[in-house]
């Protein structure tokens, strides 16, 4: 899940309070004379992306050509250079990036939350996967195929989004957010286990994932789908009135005449529309719908037809721009354009969000307050166990403890199938004996050295992302918070990938907590520290995460296929390979940090209301923050130096220890225990679901994360809550 994903979730459940209030006394003529500045700019980059290419071919003869001046148009390299090459990839760059813009504009308001992307709606993700079925599949091989099986797949996407969120509840704003997680958790699932077998496919889908301008060569791509991009701008205009009235809250909205459902899903349609043909023309160019958004919304404020128009245009010239940086700042060779807008968007945007102007706006503290918690309202404990001998007592909560050992007991039932479990003919009965030694040699050396080495990997990866999401989930007050949210897994990622090209090996697993820590205090230093909350921090991160993941994806795309390939596998999240070596630093962290976090877990709880309350009851709120943060930081960075960046599961087992210990108490351990419960069922489901072939356990995870986040956040009734 990505970090706007987890704001936009929260955002969507506090309602109409939380849209951000209008700036105090705007000023129309600065914001005019700012579109004015922003529309010059764009002329400007558009006649240097016309002026700039690989041919030898200036201005002055580009001017001539337009003109048709002296007959220039009869010439033909100047006609195939500037008429079919350039005036094609610079008017797609346009309209891509206006598309992009005008998308990211329109999910942020009808989500009431700065920080949507396009991603939200599962479009990238359904958008990769068609392409991934038409390589690995169909053996599509052409850029026509490319553009096809990529609107394809994001239209279905999005359908597959509205439809979950228009059966219950009128396609709410939450209703939209959870279901573009899921469907893009899915789907990216399932793009994995595509492209995890096929290295042919593998090597293509690497390089289109990077986006790029560099394949639209003449007219035909882009007129097949102008049709498209006009429809989509035309509902987007279209919506604009009742977006503004739906930003009053669905009760006044319906007073003035307009209906909350229809207006989501219209808007729901535009951005569809506009993502899904700007991802066929250019690839998954993600972070620029939402940098285009914010910026726009830091000039025109929250009005919401100039923040559209503002919007379409910042996207067209930071896309332009990073087009025409593409094309010089590495020749004779071409950048990726998503690692030039991460490059120049991620400052820019982190320059923004710390200025006195969205201080102004209210755009960097707003953070959830009250009594929820992570795992649901704080209530009185139930009636406990009381067990005294002599002068000593100890109070033991009967749910939690009947929980604890229900997981425990799962478990154990988790380690014997896993053990058993495999590619070779070994009975139940020959695997107990082989456990603990006795019987045939080669079952002994089958168990003992692979399985159970990796089994007890997965355990420890699985239990410190358990208390990373737990500490991480309660510490924000939010379920759908993880990790992820500091940018701890880009960070861990890059540090091991790092340290596997300086070393050639995986062993570098205090890689994984060193990059994690790098990338907490980086977030926290530019952030302003530990005092700085809400969309602050969660910009930050989500910059600094786009920032790390162009590169990571840069870097994958620059190795050989075999080299590339390896590493793709352990950034899906695997556990082939692994054994007790790497698993002993992480026990020995665990055997440290989790009777840390129990003791932090007492002051946490309280926590979980106001701060006042807190520090009415002698716990110092800033210092357990940061004792919960670098524990978060520390648990999560072991777990990816072990496996890699598994997904989901930090998620997942707080909500199900919480579902099981009940909402009085912070379920660490059961937290624990439920994470290394998923995570060695989901390495057993990879090993035997296809006969011969392994798939990852961050792929599971992923693939089945998607459904379980609807369930339990969408299955009581309807409520999201």
């Amino acid at each position: 899940m990505t970090l706007s994903q987890v704001g936009a979730s929260e955002q969507a459940r506090t309602g109409p309070a939380a849209e951000v209030p209008p700036p105090p006394a705007p000023v129309r003529r600065t914001t005019w004379l700012t579109v004015g500045g922003i529309v010059a700019a764009l002329l400007a980059l558009t006649a240097l992306s016309l002026s700039v290419g690989a041919g030898e071919i200036g201005p002055t003869r580009v001017l001539d050509y337009l003109l048709d001046r002296g007959g220039a148009r009869s010439d033909g390299r100047l006609a195939l250079v500037v008429g079919d090459l350039r005036l094609p990839r610079t008017l797609t760059a346009l309209l891509v990036g206006a598309a992009l813009g005008v998308a990211g504009a329109q999910l942020q308001c009808v989500t009431r939350n700065p920080l949507a992307e396009t991603g939200l709606l599962g479009v990238n993700a359904g958008a990769s996967l068609g392409v991934v079925v038409g390589i690995a599949v169909l053996g599509v091989q052409t850029s026509y195929g490319y553009l096809a099986f990529a609107f394809g797949g994001a239209v279905l996407a999005s359908a597959l989004v509205l439809l979950i969120a228009g059966s219950r509840g009128g396609g709410s704003p939450m209703r939209l957010v959870l279901g573009g997680s899921a469907v893009g958790a899915t789907f990216g699932g399932l793009t994995g286990v595509l492209i995890v077998n096929s290295p042919e496919a593998y090597d293509r889908y690497r390089v289109w994932v990077l986006g790029s301008l560099a394949g639209v060569e003449g007219w035909t791509t882009l007129r097949q789908l102008a049709p498209v991009l006009g429809a989509g701008f035309l509902v987007a205009a279209f919506t604009t009135r009742p977006l503004a009235a739906l930003a009053l809250g669905d009760d006044l909205a319906r007073g003035l005449g307009h209906r909350p459902g229809a207006t989501r899903a219209a808007v729901a349609t535009a951005v569809t529309l506009l993502t899904a043909s700007a991802v066929a023309l250019a690839g998954p160019i993600s972070f620029l719908g939402l940098l285009a958004g914010f910026l726009a919304r830091a000039v025109a404020g929250p009005r919401v037809g100039r923040l559209t128009l503002l919007a379409g245009l910042v996207g067209a010239a930071v896309l332009t721009g990073a087009d025409v940086l593409a094309r010089v700042v590495a020749r004779p060779f071409e950048a990726p354009v998503s690692v030039i807008v991460a490059l120049v968007g991620a400052p820019t945007l982190i320059a923004i969000v710390r200025s006195r102007k969205m201080a102004a706006l209210g755009m960097t503290d707003t953070e959830p307050t009250g009594s929820s918690s992570a795992h649901g309202e704080a209530r009185a404990p139930g009636p406990d166990l009381v067990l005294r001998r002599g002068a000593l007592s100890l109070l033991l909560p009967r749910r939690s403890a009947l929980a604890a050992l229900g997981l425990v007991a799962a478990l154990l039932a988790a380690v014997v199938v896993s053990a058993h479990a495999g590619q070779s003919e070994l009975g139940l009965g020959r695997t107990f004996q082989a456990v603990f030694g006795y019987g045939d040699r080669l079952d002994v050396l089958l168990v003992q050295k692979f399985r159970l080495g990796r089994i007890v990997a997965g355990l420890a990866a699985g239990a410190a992302l358990g208390l990373a999401g737990c500490l991480t989930q309660t510490l924000a007050r939010n379920r759908l918070a993880t990790p992820e949210l500091l940018g701890v897994n880009d960070g861990a990622t890059a540090a091991v990938l790092f340290s596997v090209t300086a070393s050639g090996t995986f062993g570098a697993w205090w890689a994984g907590p060193l990059g994690a820590l790098a990338a907490v205090l980086v977030v926290t230093f530019v952030s302003g520290g530990l005092g700085a909350r809400g969309y602050r921090v969660l910009v930050v991160g989500l910059a600094m995460s786009a920032l790390a993941s162009a590169l990571i994806q840069v870097a994958m795309a620059r190795r050989s296929l075999n080299s590339a390939g390896s590493l793709f596998v352990w950034t899906s999240g695997s556990l082939n390979g692994r054994d007790y070596a790497v698993a002993t630093p992480v026990l020995i962290g665990l055997a440290v940090l989790v009777p840390l976090a129990l003791v932090v877990a007492r002051r946490l709880a309280v926590l979980r209301f106001d701060d006042n309350v807190a520090s009415s009851l002698g716990v110092d709120p800033a210092r357990v923050r940061l004792a919960c943060l670098l524990l978060a930081v520390a648990l999560a960075g072991l777990a990816v130096g072990v496996c890699g960046p598994v997904g989901f599961v930090a998620l997942a087992a707080p909500v199900i220890a919480g579902r099981l210990a009940g909402p009085a108490r912070v379920p660490v351990l059961g937290s624990a225990l439920a994470g290394a419960v998923l995570v060695v069922l989901a390495d057993t489901l990879g090993r035997v679901l296809i006969g011969g072939v392994e798939i990852p356990v961050g792929i599971v995870t992923t693939v089945l994360g998607g459904p379980f986040l609807l369930w339990v956040l969408l299955g009581r009734k309807g409520n999201p809550a």
